[in-house]
């Protein structure tokens, strides 16, 4: 599933491109990926309209419209944006002015399109926890004192922290140092501050590099976001930590596999 980075890759990607334009026609392939309103609704209702606005909220793109009304896009596992578009594949696309078509793709129709009037009240927006970049260290050290689950899932956990999935947690653990299973509230002020640094500077890095491309992610050019040789564990089980050569192991936490080195991590 596309991360905080790839999210946010792809909102600046489409910034560049379609902020400003009118949606002239929008083509429905298959109904099962629009959740809000129904599919003749949405189609109707978003023709005519200009993209005003492109912003994110944890791994939700939302898109502000002419109207005051928001498209939101949820990619969920295979989820793309694709331009240009104008595939035989696409679920839906979206006719700009000026001849441009984006592509809405999704192997796996996991992916949700909705054209809402507020955002805000989506209901698991309302459970979201902080953004990782509006969070302070005290705010973010509080929140840790407070849980005694084990790290790694909980920087899984949207309500606590919104934005950072499996691939990234894992990245972030292994540059600070700490054993996924760690307890939260046991990490000494140390390491929360050190965690802390590496949410920070591992999400600021990934999204410089366009995300991560691992299964179906690709930025709206089409082009494989390029973090992935960067990983230092994510999917290295039985290969030799870049730092000591110990081999890297795989756990399961909460039904989810977790990779870390257990001498650097330890």
């Amino acid at each position: 599933m596309p991360e905080l980075p790839e999210v946010e890759t792809i909102k600046n990607d489409l910034r560049k491109v379609i902020l400003g334009k009118r949606i002239i026609q929008v083509n429905i392939y298959n109904p099962k990926v629009i959740r809000q309103p129904g599919s003749a609704a949405f189609k109707k209702d978003l023709e005519g309209l200009r993209i005003k606005d492109i912003f994110r909220r944890g791994k939700l793109l939302i898109l502000e419209l002419s109207n005051g009304k928001f498209l939101t896009v949820h990619l969920k596992m295979t989820g793309q944006l694709v331009l240009p578009g104008g595939s035989k594949n696409s679920r839906v696309s979206f006719a700009l002015n000026g001849g441009m078509i984006l592509d809405f793709n999704d192997q796996r129709l996991f992916g949700e399109l909705r054209l809402v009037s507020d955002w805000k009240e989506l209901a698991f927006i309302k459970r979201l926890g902080p953004d990782p970049f509006d969070l302070t260290f005290d705010d973010f050290q509080g929140k840790l004192l407070k849980k005694k689950t084990a790290i790694k899932p909980l920087l899984l956990d949207q309500s606590f922290i919104s934005g950072i999935g499996n691939i990234y947690a894992a990245e972030i653990l292994f540059r600070a140092k700490i054993n996924p299973q760690a307890t939260a509230h046991s990490l000494a002020k140390e390491e929360r501050f050190i965690l802390y640094k590496e949410i920070q500077k591992v999400l600021r890095s990934a999204i410089k590099h366009g995300g991560s491309s691992v299964d179906d992610y690709v930025r709206v050019s089409g082009k494989k976001g390029d973090y992935g040789r960067l990983h230092r564990v994510y999917n290295r089980e039985g290969k030799p930590c870049f730092v000591c050569s110990t081999l890297v192991k795989r756990i399961s936490q909460g039904g989810r596999g977790t990779y870390f080195c257990a001498r650097c991590q330890h």
